[in-house]
């Protein structure tokens, strides 16, 4: 690896910490393909050494680009979590006020099963528990003043989501009945409530990277969405049958954009997305397709302003 500057290297070292910056130049690595004796199978495996034109002020380069992509993806997963804790909680209430604790208002595996593995409580107590607590603990103006004013009540269902993070909200969703994950899923013009559920739990995996600074850009996402059909919804069908892109970022940040546009049809997210993409340090080992992006992705229907 070529340092020019070995002060700045020590110091970019010192403040990040090399097993975090070594993530930014892993792409760099040499590699082998050798024959695996367990199975036969030929791999690959990743050396230590570089490859020629390594450069540690590529890798710090493409940590800064990687930082500030995470804010701009934070900022629209902030605004996909208000707009769906919103959708659950208008579809909810018209069960009534505390639809959300009562597990005949919820599905069965959800309301009444246990998580896998264990016994006792349900996912729905469990749930409820960590919700309860953060009732408690919140310091937040709308909390202390409904606990003064209905200091015997547990929050209806329009005050308990102003208490869910991503993961509480994508945890619910999965456990709601049908009929109301599918009536939620119409408003984003899909065909099925299973689709969102899905959406919301990779939308989960990305906001934990986001929230806690690891790498986002040319990894897989845990949670792997699922895909509407062919014609579905037009927009989105050139990532049809493209198993292999769907672990990867583009995939997520193809169901923020839609998402975003029943949300806030007005918003200019995408316009800054496109232009911090386009500033992608040039790396020939570090490219778009890496990451699930395909040819002139940005002249796609989906991503006009």
């Amino acid at each position: 690896m070529e340092i020019t500057d070995k002060a700045k290297a020590e110091a970019a070292l010192a403040r990040i910490g090399y097993y975090r910056l070594s993530a930014y130049w892993y792409p760099n690595r040499k590699s082998e393909t050798y024959r695996d004796s367990s199975d036969g199978k030929a791999k690959v495996r990743v050396l230590d050494g570089f490859r020629d034109g390594t450069k540690f002020s590529d890798a710090l380069d493409f940590y800064v680009f990687d930082k500030k992509l995470r804010m701009v993806v934070l900022d629209a997963l902030e605004r996909v979590e208000v707009g769906v804790r919103t959708d659950i909680a208008l579809r909810l209430g018209v069960h009534g006020p505390w639809a959300h604790r009562d597990p005949s208002k919820l599905h069965g595996n959800f309301a009444r099963r246990p998580a896998k593995g264990k016994s006792g409580p349900s996912k729905h107590d469990e749930w409820l528990h960590r919700l309860d607590d953060k009732y408690r603990k919140s310091k937040e103006d709308f909390a202390k003043h409904f606990k003064r004013k209905y200091s015997a009540d547990q929050p209806p269902i329009w005050v308990a989501v102003e208490l869910w993070d991503f993961g509480t909200l994508s945890h619910f969703f999965a456990g709601m009945n049908q009929g109301d994950k599918n009536a939620i899923a119409a408003q984003y013009g899909l065909a099925q409530g299973k689709t969102l559920e899905t959406w919301l739990r990779n939308l989960n995996d990305v906001r934990n990277l986001c929230a806690h600074h690891s790498r986002l850009w040319n990894r897989n996402i845990t949670s792997l969405p699922s895909w509407p059909k062919a014609g579905e919804i037009k927009s989105l069908d050139h990532l049809v049958g493209q198993t292999q892109s769907l672990p990867r970022l583009y995939a997520s940040l193809v169901i923020l954009r839609h998402l975003l546009l029943t949300i806030n049809p007005s918003t200019t997210w995408a316009d800054r997305l496109k232009k911090h993409v386009s500033d992608l340090p040039v790396n020939p080992y570090v490219t778009l397709q890496s990451a699930g992006f395909p040819p002139a992705w940005e002249t796609l229907e989906l991503w006009k302003s």
